[in-house]
């Protein structure tokens, strides 16, 4: 069922940065390696309602209901900005927090839920995978449920699996960041300015 093609296309998909991509490379630049994986772990996780909502029609509704759409999209939109926001207000060492300690699972399940929200909040995820997932199942497949809720699955391994390696990327630069409050400032800047960016793009966005 799990066909080439789609892992091939599913692949390219998951690689091209995204929201989800920033924030992982973001977290793993300022607070560590384990910080970066609870963040891709939450970004993986914030796939769920999506694909749940795919397959059982929801996304329909998002698609053509032009108040469920925009009420969605603004709170997105409202959350890029907010992350903009603070991490413009966080700079300096204080933002080079070290969460690779027994005492900072708070801290790891903040991130993570952050990241679970930069998905949640994007209904044009919902709308992805209502159009993605089908094309790929075969025409004599009687369980197309199942058959979307397992290539869904496969395509969550992904990009849990993706976000982990540019997490790791980042991690191995990290200490560049950390011994200089010069190039800290200036990432946080460019990625406060990203998450602006992503946001204005996600406000900008139809339902087409």
């Amino acid at each position: 069922m799990v066909s080439i093609e789609f892992l091939m296309t599913s692949l390219v998909v998951v690689l091209i940065p995204g929201t989800g991509v920033l924030y992982t490379v973001a977290i793993a630049l300022f607070m560590g390696r384990r910080a970066s994986a609870a963040a891709a772990f939450g970004c993986t996780l914030g796939i769920v309602p999506s694909l749940l909502a795919s397959i059982l029609g929801l996304a329909i509704v998002i698609h053509t209901s032009a108040l469920a759409f925009q009420i969605v999209k603004y709170a997105g939109v409202a959350y890029l900005l907010y992350l903009a926001w603070s991490m413009l207000q966080s700079s300096g060492p204080l933002a080079l927090a070290d969460t690779d300690n027994p005492q900072s699972r708070q801290s790891l399940v903040s991130v993570a839920f952050k990241g679970f929200l930069i998905n949640i909040l994007n209904p044009k995820l919902t709308v992805f995978f209502l159009a993605f997932l089908p094309q790929f199942i075969p025409a004599h497949v009687e369980q197309a449920t199942e058959a979307m809720l397992t290539l869904g699955l496969v395509f969550m391994v992904m990009t849990l699996a993706v976000f982990l390696v540019y997490g790791l990327l980042a991690t191995r630069v990290r200490q560049y960041v950390i011994h200089s409050e010069t190039v800290s400032v200036m990432l946080q800047r460019v990625f406060a300015g990203s998450f602006a960016v992503l946001g204005l793009k996600l406000a900008l966005t139809s339902r087409e």
